[in-house]
């Protein structure tokens, strides 16, 4: 039992779990909305957790150690604003129960990341929370691996839902949470047999504990509805030297006597006549949203366990040596690392002067080569791709897991979505900075993940490697079109398409300094000149789009390009230039740092001539910057379609993505 244990609560643990289904079931019935059965169902395994087990404090609710615990099954969000209101959590008061899914209030229909309330990430995408709490798991041992167990030492608990085990994502992060032996992380599946259709056998009869043993985790498997034979199983898994699956055979909207175990109760409201009809089955005779004094003082109670434990911690943090606490507070802080503008400064400067000819995926390694040893939270990983992705720093060793932590890289396998799970755990966490990589192709396979992490503002970093057609003989499967334009159609994500190694710098220094939301980096495969080649101390690429070349005399063109085709439009300048036609080349890294520059900038950037753009990927979302009032002159040189399989340069030429094809669409518009 954990550190934070005590004696059993005064109100039958029956009473206090009743309290949850009585919350559940009015806030549901009062926005005539919601899922009032899975919080019913799992209201005595939520009790057995939160009095008896996890270590938490509603007064100090982002405490580093704090146990976390992840509401997988998002759709019975009720379950945790109930738990957060009956443990003492300040903000979550009764009047926000009763505003559940209006506007503005902390009780949205899924919940939404706030360690304030006692919730640690944004959940409702079945598969991502069971997923993401491996990334809080593994960021715990890492963490732990660093500063030992006086500091960081602590569990992650899951309440899954069948749905969330079906979802594959789920076994990708599963499977690797059991190679990696996190034996910190506890998922207490809610085994009620019902899912929205009905019946869960009309489409899931896997042996799910055989599949989790044979990812190499323990499971268990219990009546949720016995609170001792709950915490039995809880103590064990606590013991455990792998993570454990506890199977909580439920029955959904457990208490309402007409609805119980049917999907009736999984996505509506009770009823008035239903509600009414539980109440009086629970031997609950209060009004709605009345907790009894007894009942309520509890809960207050169970929120109060961990009190001294999170004092002794608090004195342990405190008689740290100052470069330890410094260390370790700035770790948790999740702020810019320390001298990361000399850093990238001093390796800018020295490519300016060098000017090498790197694919930009090189120039990011080359990159992490010297971030990684001064930034100690940043933690690498790959997809499989590593000698693709260039994403391991030279002289860093591995996670191995089994108890071997204290390495700085990942290897996810071959599991893009689940890698994008776990880094997005880690950045929530804290302690960790996560980056990793796959081939932008597959950021299809990351997206959900990738769009969940804008969502959450969490800063994963995700390095995407084989950006465009000029990946070359891999073929159409694995050149990634349309893909830009789709990552830049989600909020709050930055898409960073570096063109030559100064940029790339640039970019990996955006990418640390943006704390409220995740990057894609997306890097060549073939290489590009260095375009940079006078060094400046200012980070051009963090205004998102500026002129990289200037036009010699007036200004009639403005070729605008992102990557490798930033160096394409160069040479279609010198072609401009020769003839007397004077031509800027604008590079633009970032649409959504470039959109977020004044109008008298992005004007004078832009020109008010001839604007041509060339990107060897779809015109999606480039009109933005062809366009302006009385525009006519404008054109852009890309693809239409798939890509083939070819040398890249063939490429290029069979698709028109050439200098000469940008001159000619630019004389053809003078």
């Amino acid at each position: 039992m954990s550190a934070a244990s005590a004696a059993t609560p005064p109100a039958p643990i029956t009473t206090m779990a009743n309290a949850i289904r009585a919350l559940s079931m009015d806030a549901v019935e009062a926005a005539k909305s919601g899922h009032p059965g899975m919080p019913m169902g799992m209201a005595d395994v939520a009790t057995v957790l939160f009095t008896r087990f996890l270590k938490f404090n509603p007064k100090q609710p982002a405490w580093a150690d704090r146990d976390r615990f992840i509401l997988s099954a998002g759709h019975g969000s009720m379950l945790i604003y109930s738990l957060g209101y009956l443990t003492g959590y300040e903000r979550m008061t009764i009047d926000e129960l009763k505003r559940f899914r209006q506007l503005g209030s902390l009780t949205p229909g899924h919940p939404e990341v706030d360690p304030s309330l006692g919730i640690e990430m944004t959940t409702g995408p079945l598969g991502q929370g069971v997923s993401t709490a491996v990334g809080f798991a593994l960021a715990e041992r890492i963490t732990n691996a660093r500063f030992g167990d006086d500091l960081i030492n602590h569990f992650t608990y899951v309440i899954a839902s069948d749905g969330d085990l079906m979802e594959g994502v789920s076994h990708e992060a599963c499977s690797l949470a059991g190679h990696l032996g996190l034996n910190r992380l506890i998922v207490l599946w809610d085994d009620n047999h019902i899912s929205i259709d009905g019946p869960t056998d009309l489409s899931f009869t896997d042996d799910t504990p055989a599949r989790f043993r044979s990812y190499g985790w323990n499971t268990a498997t219990v009546d949720g509805h016995d609170p001792e034979a709950v915490a039995k199983a809880i103590e064990a898994a606590q013991t455990s030297d792998k993570p454990t699956l506890i199977a909580c055979r439920t029955i959904i909207g457990k208490g309402a006597p007409n609805k119980a175990n049917t999907h009736g109760c999984h996505g509506s409201p009770l009823g008035a006549d239903e509600v009414a009809a539980t109440r009086e089955n629970l031997g609950w005779p209060h009004e709605a949203f009345v907790v009894p004094q007894d009942v309520l003082d509890a809960w207050r109670a169970a929120g109060t366990r961990a009190d001294a434990a999170y004092a002794d911690w608090a004195q342990r943090v405190a008689a740290l040596d100052p470069s330890a606490r410094k260390a370790f507070e700035a770790a948790m802080e999740r702020g810019v690392p320390a001298g990361l503008d000399e850093l990238i400064a001093t390796f800018k400067k020295k490519v300016s002067e060098d000017k090498p000819s790197w694919a930009t995926r090189v120039a990011s390694g080359n990159v992490l080569d010297v971030l990684v040893p001064a930034v100690p939270e940043m933690i690498g990983g790959s997809a499989d791709l590593t000698p693709s992705n260039n994403t391991k720093a030279k002289n860093t060793a591995d996670v191995k897991g089994r108890g071997e932590f204290n390495g700085r890289y990942v290897r996810y396998g071959v599991r893009e979505h689940g890698m994008a799970t776990v880094m997005n755990g880690m950045a929530l966490h804290g302690g960790v900075i996560p980056y990793g990589g796959t081939f932008m192709q597959f950021a299809d396979y990351c997206r959900p993940s990738i769009r969940l992490a804008a969502l959450m503002k969490q800063r994963s970093i995700f390095v995407m490697t084989h950006d465009s057609i000029g990946l070359g003989e891999d073929g159409p499967t694995h050149q990634p079109v349309e893909h830009l334009a789709a990552l830049r159609a989600i909020p709050n994500l930055l898409t960073l398409r570096p063109a030559d190694a100064v940029e790339t710098a640039e970019c990996w220094q955006i990418a640390l300094e943006r704390v409220n939301g995740p990057s894609v980096l997306a890097l060549t495969r073939q290489n590009v000149p260095t375009l940079r080649t006078e060094h400046a101390a200012e980070n051009r690429s963090a205004r998102g789009g500026y002129v990289i070349l200037e036009a010699e005399g007036e200004r009639k063109v403005t070729l605008l390009a992102t990557g490798s085709e930033v160096s394409l439009a160069a040479e279609a300048r010198k072609v401009l230039q020769a003839e007397g036609i004077g031509a800027a080349v604008v590079s633009i890294p970032s649409f959504e740092l470039f959109e977020a520059q004044d109008d008298a900038y992005k004007a004078s950037v832009l020109g008010s001539g001839v604007r041509v753009a060339v990107e060897a990927a779809v015109r999606q979302g480039w009109d933005r910057w062809l366009g302006y009032p009385g525009a006519t002159a404008v054109a852009f040189v890309g693809m239409s379609g798939f890509g083939e399989s070819a040398p890249y340069q063939e490429l290029y030429k069979h698709f028109g993505i050439t200098a000469e094809a940008v001159v000619a669409a630019a004389k053809a518009r003078l």
